[in-house]
């Protein structure tokens, strides 16, 4: 029989009441970010509705937690890993060949200098977690599933559960796109499939209670012998203090074409800008759809040459270039439609933010956007080779463009699978039955948190 207060442990484990003190780290944790950064906050955050939770991050998001309100000490702690992380980010954007390109490069300069990051974690916090001070330790970000954690075996010697994750990303480059795999400067990608060799990915993974896999990729990575450790549950949501889903959704305004169309992302290859801006050329032309082209990056001069070449101009096409994300909303009032090209998504964050917005998207299906679209709330491409997606998408621009009646469902029933599945506050509290599992060591089920997706 269980002692007292392993009784109270367990059943409120089962009942998910959220007493339980976690510690979170997050190297990256910004709310003044995107990306990564922004995932780590955001989830931190909303876990802080279930748990009671102390934030480990880098010092170099000190300030904007601050002006966040938060208080160092008390609800967070910044390390200072500068040391190490300011050269390597550095060396990262030599051999990354400037912003916005080398994603495998950055990650591995990055995998290099976060290890010194955790050992300063563990002389801060590690003997609060050997007494026992924290229920749960749970490492947020990286988000990569190639960073090793050393806090991982510690924690498990100390007899803590340890979490790790969402992890997400590393998804293969799709065959017939190796220039663009080449223009991203992404030649450590060929030798990615060597780091399930690496000694320290095992002894992470092994030890860690419970690995929530961000993405269908990541889990069909983890070994077969911890699948039984390995949840899956996607990576990205929403904050619905950015996004209003709430306010009834702006019909179409009178006159102009019945579609309207953007696309948000970095102006980058992979995410396919020219691939849109070929597919959609006919119809801008012929005044059927207008096109907002949303973001910055490296393409972006490129796609200006690509859009006069193809002779398009505005009001039918228009380059917002970069834009804060609080403007974007009303950048996009009046569209229908979100054309989102991309050929490796890990996450697809966009893709819910732009179904918040009463956009439906048109994706390719692939990776993380694949896994959150289907054809209640959007629409599919095929991935396949440039000129089979560049066909397919100016297929649905045909289709769409005859028939822009079939939008409004799905603009209604993205908005409500966003509000219902995929808020931070919601996914929260599918991370906090990760936790009741975990503390309750086997008394309760393993959490099916597809289900709660499917529901």
């Amino acid at each position: 029989m269980p002692a007292i207060g392993e009784e109270r442990l367990l059943d409120d484990a089962v009942f998910g009441v959220g007493w339980m003190k976690a510690l979170l780290i997050a190297e990256a944790a910004n709310p003044e970010w995107v990306s990564v950064p922004l995932v780590g906050w955001s989830l931190a955050q909303a876990l802080r509705g279930v748990a009671d939770v102390h934030l480990v991050t880098q010092v170099r998001n000190r300030a904007a937690i601050e002006r966040a309100g938060l208080v160092e000490g008390v609800d967070f702690t910044a390390i200072d890993s500068e040391a190490f992380a300011r050269p390597m980010h550095r060396l990262a954007e030599i051999l990354s060949g400037g912003k916005g390109k080398g994603w495998t490069m950055r990650t591995a300069l990055s995998a290099l200098a976060y290890p010194y990051f955790e050992r300063l974690v563990w002389r801060r916090f590690g003997p609060a977690i050997t007494a026992g001070e924290y229920d749960i330790v749970h490492r947020i970000t990286p988000l990569s599933p190639t960073v090793n954690s050393p806090i991982a075996a510690r924690c498990r010697r100390a007899g803590v559960p340890f979490v790790l994750g969402p992890l997400n990303g590393g998804v293969p480059w799709p065959p017939g796109f190796e220039s663009e795999r080449l223009r991203e400067r992404e030649f450590l990608s060929y030798l990615r499939g060597l780091n399930r060799y690496r000694p320290g990915r095992g002894r992470t993974l092994g030890a860690a209670s419970a690995i929530i896999a961000g993405s269908r990729h990541v889990e069909q990575e983890i070994p077969a012998r911890l699948q039984g450790r390995t949840i899956y549950l996607p990576e990205n949501a929403i904050d619905p203090a950015r996004f209003d889903l709430e306010a009834p959704l702006a019909p179409p305004p009178p006159g102009g074409p019945p579609l309207r169309a953007c696309f948000i992302g970095r102006m980058v290859p992979y995410k396919g800008p020219d691939m849109l801006l070929e597919a959609a050329a006919p119809l801008i032309r012929d005044g059927r759809m207008t096109l907002q082209m949303i973001g910055d990056g490296p393409m972006l001069a490129d796609l200006r040459a690509q859009a006069a070449a193809l002779g398009l101009d505005e009001p039918g096409l228009r380059f917002h270039g970069w834009t804060p994300h609080a403007e974007i909303a009303g950048r996009v009032r009046d569209c229908n439609l979100m054309a989102f090209p991309s050929i490796r998504e890990f996450g697809g964050g966009v893709v819910l933010e732009a179904m918040a917005l009463g956009l439906v998207p048109l994706i390719v299906d692939y990776a993380g956007p694949g896994e959150l679209v289907d054809d209640a709330v959007g629409i599919k491409v095929p991935i396949g080779p440039r000129a089979g997606i560049v066909a397919g998408f100016r297929a649905e621009l045909e289709r769409l463009a005859a028939d822009p009646g079939v939008l409004e469902p799905m603009r209604h029933a993205g908005r409500a699978r966003v509000k219902a599945q995929f808020t931070w506050a919601r996914k929260a509290e599918q991370v906090a039955r990760v936790y009741d599992w975990v503390l309750a060591r086997g008394a309760v089920p393993k959490p099916d948190l597809l289900a709660d997706l499917a529901g």
